[in-house]
């Protein structure tokens, strides 16, 4: 069925108005009417193809909040009317032991991404979010517990909501335990409102003062400026774990220096370029770990989502018109967001 949906057609070409084709749900199918999609960096890395592959035309859009329009025969774990949502992936060999552990994101066949990934239905690669409709395998929809007017705010938890979660959750963040947040931003601002919810004593890390008073109304217990070595240095030694969203090149040696014995500093940023490699004796020494996370599973996400919903824990957004697509980009750029984008389907 030809769906309304904004896309571009090359790395030099606006996101514009487009239609693309959606199949009709098969007997395993969830059609969703989708109501909200959350605007990721990834989403403007693929579409200019600042990272290598992309496919045109493209379509972005992982983070989808709406609602069941149709299910297939065989689906029955959701229903017509449902309240759902999809992430970063829409399907899966189901058969590796990553997807026999539940961590379809490590799908050593490949995972299929929500948009850019290679699927059957035209035009040969998957189209995202950034639509009115989309149809998607029941194993990789989500239910959405939070209420009704919070749905626009719970779009960015199928990106940022998970890709911090997971690993504080995997290194077993909670009461007793430090956690750093490095960086206040879309991935950030998540991950300060789950270390807080979780229990743990929470410091952010942020290079501008002026965002001090914004940590701690988000869950940050102590608030570190980066640049300042005195404040950095007065915590050498003493944290767990210290999960890095910041998504530009930077040096790591000064968080590797705040972890105690057994800590690990994870990295959940992708920067176009790489960081500068870190010191080994800093790692040697204190038998610390360098780390990364990419997003969680299906059943992960949906643990994310029931924490989420019993904690009321949703991001911190500004919803824009379909039209805006563009102008959210360039000021998505200049960091001129708190923190994070969201599209109103209905302006579609």
């Amino acid at each position: 069925m030809t769906t309304k949906a904004y896309g571009a057609h090359a790395a030099d070409k606006p996101v514009e108005a487009l239609a693309i084709e959606r199949r009709a749900p098969g007997a395993t199918d969830v059609q969703v009417d989708i109501a909200y999609c959350g605007v990721c960096h990834s989403d403007l890395h693929t579409v200019r193809s600042e990272w290598p592959g992309t496919l045109y035309p493209c379509v972005p859009g992982h983070e989808i909040v709406g609602h069941v329009s149709a299910v297939g025969s065989d689906v029955g774990g959701f229903k017509v009317g449902d309240t759902v949502g999809v992430g970063c992936l829409v399907s899966s060999c189901q058969q590796c032991p990553a997807c026999n552990d539940g961590l379809e994101q490590y799908c050593e066949k490949g995972m299929v991404l929500t948009y850019n990934g290679p699927t059957p239905d035209a035009p040969g690669h998957t189209l995202g979010g950034y639509s009115q409709r989309i149809v998607v395998d029941e194993k990789f929809v989500l239910h959405i517990r939070h209420p009704a007017d919070q749905l626009a705010a719970v779009a960015p938890l199928l990106c940022a909501g998970i890709t911090t979660y997971s690993p504080l959750r995997h290194w077993n963040t909670g009461p007793g335990k430090k956690v750093g947040i490095v960086g206040i931003g879309g991935l950030g601002h998540m991950g300060l409102k789950i270390a807080h919810a979780m229990g743990a004593h929470v410091v952010a890390f942020t290079t501008s003062e002026g965002k001090r008073q914004e940590a701690l109304d988000l869950g940050a217990d102590e608030v570190v400026i980066s640049k300042d070595a005195a404040q950095m240095n007065a915590h050498a030694g003493s944290f767990d774990f210290i999960l890095n969203t910041v998504a530009a090149p930077h040096v790591l040696d000064a968080f590797i220096a705040l972890l105690k014995r057994d800590g690990t500093l994870c990295l959940v940023g992708a920067p176009a370029s790489p960081h500068p490699s870190p010191n080994v004796m800093g790692l040697i020494f204190g038998r610390k770990s360098l780390a990364g996370s990419l997003i969680g599973g299906i059943a992960e996400t949906q643990e994310m989502l029931d924490f989420c919903a019993e904690h009321a824990i949703v991001a911190e957004i500004e919803m824009i018109a379909a039209d805006d697509i563009e102008a959210s980009y360039e000021r998505m750029l200049k960091s001129d967001v708190k923190y994070r984008f969201v599209i109103d389907a209905a302006t579609m």
